[in-house]
């Protein structure tokens, strides 16, 4: 496994081009930005290139993150509230081609379980967004590697249950119940853990689902992040 605390330079993972799809910007309506910035600097880290997309759709709500409460009246664009977080770096979820990319990560926030699919109002019979899905499914079926962070496994469990994938959430067993009726195999992990599924090249890990300090966020994302270059290497 990576030592959290030593960068090493793999020549052999520089060319490995990795997706990183976002749901918005700010934890409670879309991306969560730490896991996102994380995500990038741990890309960056490893020497791996990156891009990012979004769905070019409007979000579900907008929510006050002063007072967690959403805003009457207010409409913002996914694609558009992404851009905030990548220094306007992006494009849409559309022009994503899975031929040119060794793997696809997700990070969490909100928008994951209400932009990315609809976990967060319609519980047990949640959806993943079609577009995503279907291009998750061609990653998997390409042979390419997958990572999702903080509640982002819904979506995986979503568009991949059929492949009976193992994930985690962290441990909230209500949630991951959830999950395992769409057909993933739900296991527990810590703030810095990471669970591997190696037949179906998925990687996960609980993030903010746990983290209570940005120390440990970081550990456990970089540890996702080092695991997905290694399957994209396989």
């Amino acid at each position: 496994m990576f030592d959290q605390w030593t960068v090493f330079y793999q020549p052999e993972l520089v060319m490995k081009k990795i997706a990183v799809i976002l749901s918005g910007c700010g934890v409670y309506d879309g991306a969560e930005i730490s896991e996102s910035v994380l995500t990038l600097l741990a890309l960056s880290r490893a020497g791996a290139q990156f891009s990012c997309f979004a769905p070019d759709i409007p979000q579900h709500h907008v929510i006050n993150h002063c007072t967690g409460e959403p805003v009457s009246g207010e409409a913002r664009n996914v694609l558009v509230e992404s851009a905030r977080i990548t220094r306007g770096e992006i494009k849409p979820l559309s022009e994503l081609q899975v031929a040119d990319f060794d793997g696809v990560v997700l990070p969490g926030g909100y928008g994951a379980a209400k932009n990315l699919c609809s976990l967060a109002f319609d519980g047990d019979n949640y959806k993943a967004n079609e577009a995503l899905a279907t291009l998750l499914q061609a990653f998997h079926t390409s042979g390419k590697a997958l990572g999702f962070m903080c509640i982002a496994p819904a979506v995986a469990a979503s568009a991949l249950g059929s492949a009976n994938p193992s994930l985690t959430i962290g441990n909230d067993a209500n949630t991951a119940a959830i999950l395992s009726a769409k057909g993933a195999k739900m296991k527990t992990a810590n703030v810095t853990g990471v669970v591997i599924d190696e037949e179906n090249k998925i990687v996960s890990t609980p993030a903010y689902m746990l983290a209570d300090n940005l120390v440990d966020l970081e550990k456990g994302i970089t540890e996702m992040i080092w695991v997905l270059l290694e399957l994209a290497d396989t």
